[in-house]
């Protein structure tokens, strides 16, 4: 069974995606930014507010999806610029530090709003 989760922002609607996927016990979030439900962007200028938001955010679909920050297994994040590594890092840690999930950080050239510093994606295993 496929099961669709959905946060009511504007692109997913737009482009055709669901902010997250679970089928059996694997649960697919799609990369998450910190825009909130009436499309705002949530902690401008401020990578640390924006990654502990994404995570928030990201939590709450693994929530409808059956799952939990703690079945987390993989984590993509992706950032604008090199400098706000250790915020991330830090907002990662604080979300998954228990969970310890394989993490891959990039630097990208930019986001769909200049405004948007991170991006994360996650993957989830149900036991």
């Amino acid at each position: 069974m496929r099961q669709h989760i959905s946060s009511g922002t504007k692109w997913e609607a737009a482009v055709g995606y669901s902010r997250a996927v679970r089928i059996d016990r694997h649960v697919w979030v799609a990369g998450t930014t910190a825009v909130d439900e009436a499309g705002a962007v949530v902690g401008e200028g401020d990578a640390y507010a924006q990654a502990a938001f994404v995570f928030r955010k990201i939590e709450k679909a693994l929530k409808e999806a059956g799952a939990g920050l703690g079945d987390v297994v993989r984590t993509r994040m992706y950032i604008t610029d090199l400098a706000h590594e250790q915020p991330l890092g830090r907002a990662h840690f604080e979300a998954l530090g228990h969970a310890r999930p394989a993490a891959t950080m990039i630097q990208i050239s930019g986001l769909v709003d200049p405004r948007l510093l991170v991006e994360i994606e996650v993957d989830a295993y149900t036991g």
